[in-house]
């Protein structure tokens, strides 16, 4: 442990210093203590005029002038800024209506662009005022990377969101199959979008990998050829079977006959059956209606008519049979 040792003298020479200030103190409060009212009033003037001095009013006042101008200044500019900021919103708004843009990607970018503006507003405006924004700047800046590097994958959810919204592969209520998934788009939000599958499930599906997928969209298009494959026992008359099935889909007003009129065809000779193919274009709404229709026509009619499905068979031969005895 180390000591230090304060020399006698400089004890001494603290509390000489200490007790001249005590003493100052004291001469001080009986000088006020003996004052009348009057006398420490002018004191009190007399040194309130010392300290206001021309020079100093002079000074205050310029200050007090340059800073109001300058408050002017910056309210004026935020006035004008607001101004100008509300037009942009109703300039995007009208862009927006006029090319049937998606309301949610619109009011994102709106939501964007009133943000920035008004952040660059509060700079400039801050700016103005003789304030130095060099810290802000570079302390938001600073936020931005931060910000960014943090929600990585959700500013990729993002960017997805606004190539679908702005490409249009799909639209709600459209029957799309991506991700493995399929079910009518119920909503397109900028981040993901979410489906409802036949059965009533909602799959929310990312917009970053929705984007970068593939999709199929059964609802693009405004016609959609239905095909079946009905198969018949070897040996059935294929010109009977082919009249039967035209003169089924040929009466059917779902059934068009642009693009194409309807087909009926031998697709393959299978194992145990002879499989005719059957096209027809519908309307892409009538799509699934004529599909199941027709599968339960085909089914009811063609056995009527003597036209049978078959089923797989397998002829087993055996050798030597009965044994020889």
């Amino acid at each position: 442990m180390i000591f230090l040792q304060v020399p006698p003298q400089a004890d001494t020479a603290a509390l000489d210093s200490l007790e001249n200030i005590s003493s100052k103190i004291a001469k001080e409060v009986d000088s006020l203590s003996q004052m009348s009212t009057e006398e420490f009033i002018a004191t009190i003037t007399d040194d309130a005029s010392k300290l206001f001095t021309p020079e100093t009013l002079d000074f205050i006042i310029r200050g007090l002038i340059s800073f109001g101008l300058k408050l002017l200044a910056a309210l004026a500019i935020y006035a004008l800024g607001a101004w100008i900021i509300r037009k942009c919103k109703h300039l995007l708004t009208r862009i927006f209506e006029r090319r049937k843009t998606e309301k949610s990607l619109a009011s994102f970018v709106q939501s964007i662009v009133s943000i920035t503006l008004t952040i660059l507003l509060i700079v400039i405006t801050i700016s103005a005022l003789g304030i130095n924004t060099t810290s802000i700047a570079a302390l938001l800046a600073s936020g931005g990377v931060a910000i960014g590097m943090a929600l990585s994958g959700t500013l990729q959810n993002f960017a997805g969101g606004v190539m679908i919204l702005t490409f249009k592969p799909f639209k709600t209520g459209d029957y799309i199959e991506a991700q493995g998934y399929s079910g009518t788009v119920n909503s397109i939000d900028i981040f993901n979008t979410k489906l409802t599958t036949p059965d009533n499930k909602m799959i929310m599906i990312p917009n970053g990998t929705l984007s970068n997928g593939t999709i199929n969209n059964y609802s693009k298009q405004k016609f959609r050829r239905v095909d079946w494959i009905v198969g018949v026992e070897y040996g059935t008359d294929f010109d009977k079977a082919s009249k039967l099935i035209y003169s089924l889909i040929e009466k059917d007003k779902r059934i068009l006959k642009d693009p194409s009129a309807p087909f009926v065809g031998i697709e393959s000779l299978s194992a145990s059956s002879v499989d005719i193919i059957v096209k027809a274009w519908v309307k892409t709404e009538d799509y699934w209606d004529v599909f199941y229709d027709y599968n339960s026509r085909f089914y009811k009619e063609l056995p009527q008519h003597g036209i049978n499905f078959p089923f797989p068979q397998m002829d087993v031969w055996f050798r030597n049979y009965p044994p020889k005895s």
